[in-house]
């Protein structure tokens, strides 16, 4: 995904791409992996499913 956040842009991962400007693409890395474990455990504690966010273009 770090990958095709750069291709990609701001119009699929804005917060990670900003991040990549800033940090290293390893300390993003890092940071998308516990984005996703926090998801993860958040969705098997209340015992719901995924829902995503409609992402806006704002730029």
């Amino acid at each position: 995904m770090i990958k095709r956040a750069k291709l990609l842009g701001y119009a699929r991962h804005p917060w990670l791409v900003s991040l990549m400007e800033r940090r290293s693409a390893k300390v993003a890395a890092v940071a998308l992996a516990n984005k996703i474990a926090r998801i993860a455990w958040a969705m098997m504690s209340r015992n719901e499913p995924y829902r995503a966010i409609p992402v806006t273009a704002e730029r």
